[in-house]
């Protein structure tokens, strides 16, 4: 398959808002007629690399001092974003969420990108954080979850330890930054076209028809006789 448009996504594992653009991303994809010929590249970010690695937190009670609101409040503006989330056929349960810094879960997908499986892998973590519950961000809690979408488990405990990827994490991060990228998700396609947050499916859609559009110009013979604006000289 010849890639024709590429579309890259930088966004984080604890954002709920990534788990939600990624499905609406793919609901555009299937309204897409040339899907196959569209590559998409998962990028890294990380909310909050504040975080020390190896310790995590209750997500509701750091987010409302993060705020300065109360929890209720916070609780409130949560259940908003799990019904939207339920739109998209995720379950949710932010109240009870735990975050924690991201970035070996980053190093990961970059890993199983080398082996084709980056998608699979992007999947498998939010999969674990929001539906599951499931911790994501230590060693011991990855190696599982790579192993489940066909990684070596001792190559994924060498590469997280030895942090080879992460030099790419950074650079994803940086790149996002030059391109005006401040928050996630942030798709931008072919390095022309971009937008932050989670766009509907039509506004997705709408990038890639354009770029489709710009690989694609309208080439055009020289002028035959014809009829134009109504009217039609013989």
């Amino acid at each position: 398959m010849a890639t024709v448009v590429q579309i890259e996504v930088w966004s984080d594992i604890v954002c709920p808002w990534c788990y939600i653009g990624k499905r609406r991303l793919e609901t555009a994809l299937s309204r897409f007629p040339h899907a196959d010929k569209v590559e998409v590249v998962w990028r890294s970010f990380q909310l909050d690399p504040s975080i020390p690695e190896g310790h995590t937190e209750r997500t509701l009670p750091s987010v409302a001092a993060k705020y300065g609101i109360s929890e209720d409040q916070m609780r409130a503006q949560m259940r908003r974003v799990e019904d939207l989330a339920a739109a998209e056929g995720l379950d949710y349960d932010l109240a009870n969420g735990v975050s924690g810094n991201t970035l070996l879960a980053h190093q990961l997908i970059h890993l199983a990108a080398g082996h084709g499986l980056g998608a699979q892998m992007k999947e498998r973590l939010l999969h674990a954080n929001f539906e599951e519950r499931r911790p994501v961000f230590d060693v011991e809690s990855l190696v599982p979850l790579g192993v489940d979408v066909g990684l070596d488990g001792d190559e994924v405990r060498e590469a997280l330890s030895d942090r080879r990827f992460l030099p790419a994490v950074r650079h994803d991060i940086a790149t996002a930054r030059a391109l005006g990228g401040n928050g996630v998700p942030f798709f931008v396609v072919d390095r022309a076209y971009g937008a932050s947050g989670a766009q509907p499916p039509e506004v997705l859609l709408q990038l890639l028809e354009r770029a489709w559009a710009d690989s694609h110009p309208l080439t055009t013979v020289p002028a035959a006789d014809a009829c134009d604006d109504g009217s039609c000289a013989i």
